[in-house]
């Protein structure tokens, strides 16, 4: 079982997306009896909280269901926990390090570095934007979704088959 755990801010736009994507993709590739896909925030801001509305209208519209989702804040545990801890951005990144103990540091990641067509580092935050932001932001996790995936198939220890 792999184990990913996808970080944002608030845990109520990108990185809600992000496991969605990925467990939509793992599903349609056979691997999602392999995964074990979450998010969390690095703030409290959005405990228990839906994904924002216009994260999930337009996740909606390319067939991802955000709706059970529910924002919660990184605790300890997941840095035991999850094998892949993935981060939206260079902030929240340097959170996770500053938490991190150094046993589990080779899990942080940004999440874009296995984007094969958008070559940038961050996923932008689309909150304070309007639509076109998370339709940006749902391009660029469905891109790093399939490079992500495809690693884990061919990595000599992840094969999910």
């Amino acid at each position: 079982m792999i184990k990913v755990l996808f970080v944002c801010m608030g845990n109520i736009c990108r990185s809600p997306t992000a496991e969605a994507v990925l467990r939509h993709k793992a599903e349609r590739m056979g691997m999602a009896d392999h995964m074990l896909i979450d998010s969390a925030g690095t703030h409290a801001y959005h405990i228990d909280e839906a994904p924002d509305q216009r994260a999930q209208k337009a996740a909606k519209q390319r067939g991802y269901d955000l709706s059970c989702l529910r924002g919660r804040q990184v605790c300890a545990k997941d840095f035991r926990e999850f094998d892949y801890i993935l981060a939206m951005d260079s902030e929240n990144l340097a959170l996770l390090r500053d938490r991190c103990p150094r046993e589990s540091a080779h899990k942080l990641r940004l999440y874009m570095s296995y984007a094969q067509r958008h070559r940038i580092d961050a996923v932008p935050d689309p909150y304070y934007g309007g639509s076109q932001g998370f339709e940006r932001v749902l391009d660029m996790v469905e891109d790093a979704a399939i490079g992500f995936l495809d690693e884990m198939k061919t990595a000599p220890n992840r094969k999910l088959e």
